[in-house]
């Protein structure tokens, strides 16, 4: 594939909250504080032809196609197009590989791509879908959250709470330690120049197994709700809040272009070159499995192994993810998510998969390390996975 990443920036992650740091931001103002910070970065972003954003909540202030307001606001040229994508928590990832795709194929020269999500302007499942509860759907094709589908595949698999703690704990203790994995993170200002957020907020600091086992069960009543989903099975709920990504709002963004493109960068070269993408689905009752099928399409068609990447950001869509990917695949796990996961840092759904790749190219450039990987999965068994080649 000869697309290149020349760059790939995030907003920090705070709390989606009506008092959050970022919470009075309208979300077209943080793409346009990172159109901005590429600007400040040497990318000349009047000569992007593109503007591509993930955003699952399409509604209110991320309604009206979000992408347009976002190049609107951020002065992008008038002959810029923009696109607003729904690939539910895998958006942000699916829309960089769409640029890629472009680019790779001489369609377009610079895009912008990535993702954006205000959730505490507008919160899970605001868009209130029919999907959500159509019931001309048999059973098990119906709608499921994905906290239910977490404690149905945790149930299925055998997997434990003390499991599920363990990889919590360690998500937040390793995102504690993370200061040198930032480059890519941008601080976030108001118009008079006050900082509004550099740090995510939802990292604790001595999360424990122990702290974490007196935590209750969190979604029962979901079970209640989606009973003929779940076709009248009983459940054991094992996820606690703690064991699920927090809901934060933030916004990432990358600028894909072909090799040609480095003159509007006033010379400067790209991180790292796109080798591959995919999309992928899997079984919906087993929803969270979808970026495990995308990365193994992915590896199969590059003919590489998982022992052959040297970083995996792998996203943590509920504890029971990571658990899995540990105990299916032999994986050294010194190699995922070596800054801490979703699990401490927090879920900006729209926007998390571009927000992993800019963490990518952080920890392959702070790492000194070449091939890394990123995965993503969703509701409704979808996945997206990439595979990038650091070049400097």
């Amino acid at each position: 594939m000869d697309a290149y990443l020349y760059e790939a920036l995030r907003t920090p992650r705070t709390k989606a909250r009506e008092n959050g740091s970022l919470a009075a931001l309208p979300p077209s103002q943080l793409v346009s504080s990172l159109v901005a910070e590429l600007g400040l970065r040497g990318l000349d972003t009047q000569h992007c032809e593109q503007l591509i954003l993930g955003c699952v909540g399409q509604i209110k202030a991320q309604g009206g196609n979000i992408a347009l307001a976002s190049k609107l606001h951020a002065g992008l040229p008038d002959s810029c197009s923009a696109m607003t994508l729904n690939h539910y928590c895998v958006s942000g990832l699916s829309s960089i590989g769409v640029a890629a795709n472009a680019c790779a194929l001489g369609q377009q020269h610079l895009v912008l791509a990535g993702g954006v999500e205000c959730m505490s302007q507008v919160p899970f499942m605001a868009d209130k879908a029919a999907y959500y509860s159509d019931r001309c759907l048999p059973p098990r094709l119906r709608y499921m959250p994905v906290a239910l589908s977490a404690d149905l595949l945790a149930n299925k698999e055998g997997v434990s709470r003390a499991e599920l703690n363990a990889v919590t704990a360690e998500s937040h203790r390793r995102a504690v330690c993370a200061d040198d994995y930032q480059r890519s993170r941008v601080t976030i200002r108001d118009e008079a120049g006050t900082v509004l957020a550099d740090s995510d907020e939802c990292i604790r600091a001595g999360s424990s197994e122990e702290q974490l086992a007196t935590m209750p069960a969190a979604f029962a009543e979901l079970a209640g709700q989606y009973a003929e989903a779940i076709d009248g099975r009983t459940l054991e709920h094992v996820h606690s809040v703690a064991n699920a990504p927090p809901m934060v709002d933030g916004a990432a963004l990358a600028a894909i272009g072909g090799k040609s493109v480095s003159d509007v960068f006033s010379g400067t070269q790209p991180r790292a070159r796109i080798l591959g993408w995919t999309d992928a689905a899997a079984d919906p009752v087993d929803s969270l499995t979808g970026g495990m099928a995308a990365m193994d399409k992915l590896l199969a068609a590059q003919k590489l192994r998982l022992a052959d990447i040297d970083r995996i950001e792998f996203m943590e869509a509920f504890a029971v993810v990571p658990v899995l990917f540990s105990r299916r695949y032999d994986v050294d796990q010194d190699k995922v998510n070596v800054s801490g996961g979703h699990l401490a840092k927090g879920h900006p759904m729209g926007a998390t998969g571009a927000v992993l790749l800019s963490t990518l190219c952080d920890v392959l450039e702070c790492d000194d390390k070449t091939l890394g990987l990123v995965v993503a999965t969703g509701a409704g068994g979808v996945g997206s996975a990439m595979l990038i080649e650091r070049l400097y």
